[in-house]
């Protein structure tokens, strides 16, 4: 009886560890976004600034910002920006988009890329929050 409620207790303690590693933070994700607000801005009043603002980003085609002068390889990279893709790119992003105008060695951490989506993600393309 013991072993079984130790092993009840394991199950739940490694499901409960296991869901909150994959749950995203956007708290977290703000803390991230101070790696990026030298160049970037997000939510009301948000404007270019060396790379484009980035509210709205979720569903947004690359290099669509009105106002912001983007590469070619951006403008023409042919991607739509959603949690999957915008992780990868946010690891190295000149693997993602060779020719990107974007000098950012990445975030290499997936949690922390998870988090910083979304805390982006929480904006809408006007910058209020969803």
């Amino acid at each position: 009886m013991k072993n079984l409620t130790l092993s009840t207790l394991f199950v739940i303690a490694a499901t409960t560890a296991a869901s909150g590693a994959l749950a995203q933070d956007a708290d977290a994700g703000k803390t991230a976004f101070n790696k990026c607000k030298a160049c970037h801005d997000v939510g009301e009043g948000a404007k270019n600034k060396v790379g484009p603002e980035l509210n709205g980003l979720d569903g947004r085609k690359s290099g669509t910002a009105a106002g912001y002068s983007y590469s070619d390889a951006n403008k023409n990279s042919g991607i739509t920006w959603d949690k999957a893709t915008f992780v990868e790119y946010i690891k190295d992003p000149k693997a993602k988009i060779p020719g990107t105008k974007m000098v950012f060695a990445g975030i290499k951490k997936e949690d922390e890329a998870n988090n910083l989506w979304a805390y982006l993600a929480k904006f809408d393309k006007d910058g209020k929050a969803k």
